[in-house]
């Protein structure tokens, strides 16, 4: 299954009329996109409620990401956080069936070291069973040891754009459960429109997991909207 959407669910003027006219942004993004990652969550807590209010607001095939807190990943670098992992899911669990993958996305400036990581994981993998996804952004985990390491967690590696290192544009799929691409827009991250050529380069990409996976495409280059325009180009490639 391919599930394609954006970092957000804003709907700029210029892609407006691909969506229903009615409901409210997510209700109208939500009837054409099939996933959505949630990024607000990385901010700020939201209330069950809040979670829930969202999983209602879509069909039933809907799926969300949800960004783990910057203050697990950024604040405590992935130490002593068990009481805000906990927190974290029992918010977001709210999402019932309509939960996706977890994404850890961590700063540029930490390292790989395998005491952290194993401590954490270990704890994360007690709480939840669920997919989860781990965008690092330091050479160090692009090593063997690195990666075997999540993939005993049963941890995908997102395949990301920009790369940090070559092999960070190219998934690292645990258990063979879950593909995940992060686009971020390039040259200029966050700004950058992908060209019908890089978007074709992606799209055949993403079809030799076909049949084998599920495989998330998310632009988060949404600075200048473009991410709705390729989420839309991208559904098209890939129908």
């Amino acid at each position: 299954m391919n599930y394609i959407g954006t970092a957000g669910w804003s709907l700029p003027r210029t892609v407006a009329s691909h969506f229903p006219t009615t409901g409210t942004h997510l209700q109208r993004y939500a009837q054409v996109l099939n996933c959505v990652e949630i990024n607000s969550s990385f901010y700020r807590s939201h209330a069950v409620s809040t979670y829930r209010r969202w999983a209602d607001s879509t069909p039933s095939a809907f799926r969300f990401a949800v960004k783990m807190p910057r203050a697990i990943t950024h604040d405590a670098r992935l130490q002593k956080t068990h009481t805000l992992v906990e927190q974290f899911l029992v918010e977001v669990n709210a999402l019932g069936h309509k939960l996706g993958p977890l994404l850890v996305q961590l700063p540029p400036s930490l390292k790989f070291d395998p005491r952290v990581v194993t401590h954490f994981f270990a704890m994360l993998r007690e709480l939840h069973q669920g997919p989860v996804v781990c965008e690092p952004r330091h050479v160090s985990w692009f090593e063997i040891r690195a990666e075997d390491l999540l993939r005993d967690h049963n941890i995908s590696r997102v395949a990301a754009d920009p790369a940090v290192v070559a092999a960070g544009a190219k998934p690292n799929a645990a258990m063979q459960q879950l593909v995940y691409y992060r686009l971020h827009g390039s040259p200029r991250t966050y700004w950058s429109n992908y060209s019908q050529k890089s978007l074709l380069k992606w799209a055949n990409e993403v079809q030799t997991h076909n049949n084998k996976m599920d495989t998330w495409i998310i632009f988060d280059n949404t600075a200048a909207g473009c991410a709705t325009v390729n989420a839309l180009q991208m559904r098209e490639l890939l129908k």
